[in-house]
């Protein structure tokens, strides 16, 4: 089940309060499904130039470490299971964090991982850039 918290600061460009789960008007939904598919022309549309994008490994990839390994196949996503979403509004400023379930194959072999994962997007002219994106492995999800 997801459950969705928004708190909405001052918004200049408009109001953030749709809580629909689509891509949309949910930048964490439309990242989620450019990395399922392998999207990575919708990948350079939605990463920030600067991306500091750590890995719950210790790895940090910058956007064109990122993409390079979602369109090599070194970095594949099969399931991505958000809950407990948690969204916040601060200026041109979208925090995200919530509890992940997702498996795939990187450079290490399969992975089966539960993790915490926070966003940081940036406000860009109609839509969102990711600057910053962090993950930590987690024993359980709650």
């Amino acid at each position: 089940m997801l459950t969705r918290l928004i708190l909405i600061g001052s918004l200049p460009f408009g109001c953030l309060a749709q809580t629909g789960t689509s891509a949309a008007n949910d930048p964490d939904k439309a990242w989620i499904a450019a990395i399922l598919s392998r999207d990575v022309a919708a990948l350079d549309r939605l990463l920030d130039e600067k991306l500091i994008y750590a890995h719950a490994s210790g790895v940090v990839d910058t956007k064109s470490d990122y993409i390079g390994k979602i369109r090599s196949g070194r970095q594949v996503y099969k399931t991505f299971q958000q809950k407990n979403v948690t969204q916040r509004v601060q200026g041109n400023t979208l925090i995200t964090h919530s509890w992940v379930s997702v498996t795939g194959v990187n450079a290490q072999g399969p992975f089966d991982d539960k993790i915490m994962m926070l966003h940081v997007w940036l406000k860009d002219g109609p839509g969102w850039k990711l600057a910053a994106h962090q993950t930590t492995r987690v024993t359980k999800l709650p």
